[in-house]
């Protein structure tokens, strides 16, 4: 049957229509596209998508489920691994992991997992499937720092083992890069966010927002005045990097940090909010991963002609292909293999344009990449008023620093063990963007499972 069936396409809004709006681009399949989906499904018996998963997602059998239009019972599956399906439907980079060994893609097109996933999610959301209820109450208190994909996940993890979670969140809404970082169009936020973070609650997870930890209360507070036997850092990465070029401080530079969290988290594309945001009329992002793409096409849906400046090729982008097929169908222009050297500045010092060098690929660095080299002579200029930096972030060092026995690397990232988010101090765990520096949902979700177990075992043997 899989091998007569091609990959059943997804329904999206056409690119000239949802270049004008922030809708979700991706419409998801109906419960007939994906039970056809889901019969390409071979069923392996060693299923490689599941070892590709970092949460461990029994796929094969949720799957399976799909084809049968047991749909309840695929949510209940993917549910006893995940606490944030419908956001990982939407924004995991599936290529590169479950989707990326499977079998199917050897010769053709791979399962369409992660747009099961979402569809699976979606409908548990809209016909009130709530969440399986945890065992009884241990009497522990854990404390998790951060209502992000990996504290999350963690809470919802040790919740359902019985334990008494707390979340602190720094700002006034739940969810981290969820909602501050992806843009609605690609991660729709009252329906599918604010709802899977309920379904933690409603696990017994307890929520406290506008608490920052190291200035309301430390970590040795949390542990030695209010009873919490252990402690999860998941507190993200949100301190943006910038290029150290001339003319970097003038107006009109951005972070792009800055830039997403005034439009997401603080709805400024939205008429009936006052958030101030700078709305250019000729803007460049720097960076090619996919808080460059999300930059790009949110500020191409606020009236811009919006251009891509990266000093790699196609090939070396970080960022999804999906989001990279979806910013040139949308209008973003590409200009690769190029590196900006400074950013033009008028008399007023507010940005003018943009000074860039033609790059070409010499040997691969320590990533693995080819090293962009420089070619003399062939700088050229753009004509802009805003520039958006989209270089990654690393950790704030506000918990680090207020947290005695804890150390950081160079990065001042976290030093966590990897199988089970042991810190060096005790009863201290860590996981996510804030040990590894910024990187993927999933990955930081993975993070967040892993030290729930480490959690459990740790307090299982005290």
């Amino acid at each position: 049957m899989a091998a007569k069936i091609g990959r059943v396409p997804v329904a999206e809004q056409d690119p000239k229509v949802r270049a004008t709006n922030f809708d979700e681009v991706c419409l998801g399949y109906t419960a007939e596209e994906a039970m056809m989906e889901a019969s390409r499904c071979l069923n392996c018996k060693n299923p490689r998508c599941r070892q590709g998963c970092p949460v461990s997602i029994d796929i094969p059998a949720f799957i399976a489920q799909v084809k049968e239009g047991n749909f309840a019972k695929a949510a209940e599956i993917i549910g006893e691994a995940s606490s944030l399906p419908a956001v990982c439907g939407r924004v995991c980079p599936q290529e590169t992991q479950c989707e990326g060994v499977c079998v199917l893609g050897i010769k053709g097109e791979p399962v369409a997992i992660g747009k099961l996933e979402r569809f699976v999610a979606d409908w548990a959301r809209e016909n009130g499937i709530e969440p399986v209820m945890p065992k009884e109450k241990n009497g522990k208190k854990v404390a998790v720092i951060g209502a992000g994909p990996a504290g999350l996940t963690c809470a919802g993890d040790l919740a359902k083992m019985g334990y008494d979670v707390t979340i602190f969140e720094a700002l006034h809404e739940p969810g981290g890069v969820l909602v501050y970082g992806i843009p609605e169009f690609r991660l729709p936020k009252e329906t599918v966010v604010a709802h899977e973070v309920e379904n933690v609650k409603k696990l017994g997870v307890k929520l406290e927002t506008d608490v920052i930890i190291g200035k309301s209360v430390t970590i040795d507070q949390l542990m030695s005045e209010e009873g919490f036997e252990a402690v999860f850092i998941g507190s993200g990465a949100g301190l943006p990097k910038f290029m150290g070029i001339p003319g970097e401080q003038a107006s009109g530079v951005f972070s792009a940090n800055e830039f997403l969290t005034r439009n997401n988290l603080m709805k400024a594309f939205r008429d009936d909010y006052d958030t101030p945001i700078h709305r250019g009329k000729k803007v460049a992002v720097i960076g090619g991963g996919n808080v460059a793409m999300d930059a790009a096409r949110t500020a191409l849906r606020l009236g811009a002609d919006t251009y891509i400046i990266y000093r790699r090729s196609e090939k070396e982008l970080p960022a999804r292909a999906e989001e990279v097929h979806h910013a040139k169908e949308e209008g973003v222009e590409f200009h690769l293999l190029t590196n900006p050297t400074e950013i033009l500045v008028d008399d007023n010092g507010w940005v003018k344009g943009i000074r860039c060098i033609k790059m070409e690929l010499g040997e691969p660095d320590a990533s693995g990449r080819r090293r962009p080299v420089e070619i003399p002579g062939s700088e050229y200029e753009i004509e802009l008023d805003t520039v958006i930096m989209a270089l990654g972030t690393s950790p704030n060092p506000l918990i680090s620093s207020t947290t005695e026995g804890l150390e950081t690397n160079k990065w001042k990232c976290i030093v966590a063990e990897e199988a089970n988010g042991a810190t060096t101090k005790e009863g201290v765990f860590a996981g996510g963007d804030a040990v590894t520096g910024a990187a993927t949902v999933i990955l930081a979700m993975g993070a967040g499972k892993a030290a729930a177990a480490g959690i459990h075992e740790y307090l299982s043997n005290k």
